[in-house]
C-alpha cells in the first residue's frame, strides 16, 4: 500500500493536572512548535487533550517527511520519547516510547 504522501505521523502520549495541562499547552506552542519548525522534515503537528476523572491526558502528534528527518530530531532510538526537563515537570506522567505510523490519506490538506 502507498501513501498518498510519504509521511510518518509521531505520537505519545502523557497525563497532567488541569494546571499542568495548561503549561505543557503553553510550552507547546511558545517553546516546542517554534524549534521544531526549524528542523528539516518537520511537517506540523498536534497537542491533543482529554478530561480524564481528575487528570488531563495530552497526546502529541507530530508529523515528519522520512525516517531519517525524526532521527535528525529523536537521534538513533527513534522510538524513545524526547520530552524536556521543562516539558516533563508540567506531566504527571508520560509515555517513555514514541509511535510511528504511515499517514495514508491527508484530509486536512
Amino acid at each position: 500500500m502507498t501513501a498518498e504522501r510519504d509521511m510518518i505521523v509521531r505520537t505519545w502520549c502523557a497525563t497532567a493536572t488541569d494546571a499542568g495541562a495548561q503549561e505543557y499547552h503553553r510550552y507547546f506552542a511558545g517553546t516546542l512548535l517554534p524549534q521544531l519548525r526549524d528542523l528539516p522534515g518537520f511537517v506540523g503537528g498536534y497537542l491533543l487533550s482529554r478530561d480524564l476523572d481528575s487528570t488531563v491526558e495530552l497526546t502529541v502528534h507530530t508529523f515528519w517527511e522520512s525516517p531519517a528527518a525524526i532521527r535528525a530530531f529523536a537521534g538513533d532510538d527513534t522510538t524513545a520519547s524526547v520530552v524536556e526537563p521543562e516539558a516533563q515537570a508540567a506531566l504527571l506522567d508520560y509515555d517513555r516510547t514514541a509511535i510511528h505510523r504511515s499517514v495514508l490519506v491527508d484530509a486536512c490538506r
